[in-house]
């Protein structure tokens, strides 16, 4: 694992992006974590070094004030973990899954909130490597899919800003969202996505990789 630093999640109250908090603080990082509403609860009671801010992605000004208050050049990762999945629209779910990731991760690094060879973390889903997929998981699947294609067209500039990005699928996690059925364990999936983000480098920036470091086909 990469020396302690400073991590941005955005999205974490809970499951997977709770995790990460979790596992970043313990392992001595600063963690700088993102909610829709600043409130107590298991987010707060993380020991370390945790700051909290709020972030619904589709508001323009709190993601202003986000990339305000972030350090200048000091956030060596972001992981991009907000979504949603049940009980919305379409237009919500590409919204929030596939626009929202692009506009915090452009913004944040934009506003040179990014370290040298920062990196940029885009939670998708397996499903994103799939159009067409019909059923009660087809727009899911293809606010991934647009998600994954959006961050290709911007995977050249974001090189050039010195940073790397990939998209990460953290599996099917035994989450609010996937269910008790789920096979995997979020302190599994999240262990697993922290050892492949520490092992990063230039030569695989603009991929897609599982939380376990196995490369998934577009």
């Amino acid at each position: 694992m990469n020396e302690p630093g400073h991590v941005l999640i955005v999205g974490a109250s809970r499951g997977i992006g709770l995790e990460l908090v979790r596992q970043y603080a313990a392992a001595g990082w600063t963690v700088h974590a993102t909610t829709r509403a600043i409130r107590p609860g298991a987010l707060a009671e993380v020991p370390g070094a945790v700051q909290m801010h709020q972030l619904e992605v589709r508001n323009q000004q709190q993601l202003e004030d986000l990339v305000a208050a972030l350090p200048q050049h000091s956030i060596d990762v972001m992981v991009h973990n907000a979504g949603i999945y049940r009980g919305f629209t379409r237009e919500e779910l590409m919204a929030v899954n596939a626009e929202g990731p692009i506009r915090v991760a452009q913004a944040v690094i934009d506003g040179s909130c990014m370290a040298a060879n920062g990196k940029v973390v885009l939670m998708t889903s397996g499903m994103g490597s799939r159009r067409g997929r019909g059923g009660s998981l087809g727009d899911y699947g293809d606010s991934k899919a647009a998600l994954n294609d959006e961050f290709r067209v911007r995977a050249d500039s974001w090189r050039l800003s010195g940073v790397i990005g990939i998209v990460m699928n953290p599996g099917w996690v035994r989450t609010d969202m996937g269910g008790s059925g789920a096979p995997l364990a979020v302190e599994d999936s999240v262990d697993g996505m922290r050892r492949v983000i520490a092992g990063l480098s230039s030569t695989d920036h603009g991929c897609f990789f599982n939380w376990d470091g196995t490369e998934e086909p577009w």
